[in-house]
């Protein structure tokens, strides 16, 4: 895993390899479901600073890994995790892999449902309630839910079979009920009173409320708290565009807007 100051300056280096490669005239970004609203604003703003067209792709990251391996064309790829796009650097595919974000998780609740953050494990343990999650292995979203219940169970012995037996995976997997085009998904779940409390990123949870207003979001207590570390890698073969996207996420706009949307970002300028 690199840092950001070690792959800016590896992108740079690879920039200045290739001062007169032709224009690809479009860049292929695949990246996570959660970085859709982010990533959309940043892939516009290159578009604007360079003349270069960015064409999106957003998914659960695990599915999408599998979409790369499977031989579709991706440039760069921003996933929720560092393990896909280091499996991807592994069988040889591009790298290195860049940490460019982090997220964590957070809770979104019905508004009847009586929890603050001190009370969400007993919330969430409660058989009358009904957890949602994404799905493990297909969504990392999913995967850091269940390494939530692996630290309730160092708290309460018993707590992982039961929240993951419990657990409602409503989001992210290959079968997985698609929200309406332009919905939130979460938002669109918990509207549809799919779950009465759904883990999921505090990004994700910021925007189910703009379109659902009356959903609570709970900070998950320190004792449970899970990160997300967000991995970024250029696709062999990609061109020399892809890894001026890839400097332009890892760069102060980049970052800045990422920022805005709730996600740690730490190239962001002190000034």
């Amino acid at each position: 895993m690199l840092c950001t100051k070690t792959f800016r300056s590896l992108v740079l280096a690879v920039l200045l390899a290739f001062p007169v490669a032709s224009h690809a005239g479009q860049v292929v970004l695949y990246a996570a479901g959660s970085l859709k609203s982010a990533l959309s604003e940043v892939a516009t703003a290159y578009e604007k600073s360079t003349g270069t067209s960015v064409q999106t792709a957003f998914g659960p990251s695990g599915l999408l890994r599998q979409r790369i391996e499977k031989g579709e064309t991706a440039h760069v790829f921003a996933s929720a995790n560092m393990k896909h796009p280091s499996t991807l650097a592994s069988q040889g595919q591009g790298g290195p892999v860049a940490l460019f974000a982090r997220n964590k998780l957070c809770a979104l609740a019905q508004p009847g449902i009586q929890v603050s953050q001190e009370t969400l494990l007993d919330v969430l343990l409660d058989a009358g309630v009904r957890v949602g999650t994404s799905t493990p292995k297909a969504d990392p979203s999913g995967d850091y839910a269940w390494e939530l219940f692996g630290k309730a169970e160092k708290l309460r012995l018993g707590s992982f079979d039961r929240l993951a037996g419990k657990a409602l995976q409503l989001t992210g997997g290959p079968t997985s009920e698609k929200a309406p085009k332009g919905r939130n998904p979460y938002g669109w779940v918990m509207e549809g009173g799919k779950a009465d409390v759904f883990l999921t990123y505090c990004t994700n949870a910021v925007l189910a409320r703009k379109e659902v207003p009356q959903l609570q979001i709970v900070p998950i207590p320190p004792d449970l708290s899970v990160g997300a570390d967000y991995g970024l890698i250029v696709l062999d073969g990609a061109p020399v565009e892809a890894w001026q996207l890839a400097l332009f996420i890892l760069a102060p706009e980049g970052q800045r807007i990422l920022a805005e949307y709730g996600f740690v970002a730490e190239a962001v300028p002190a000034r």
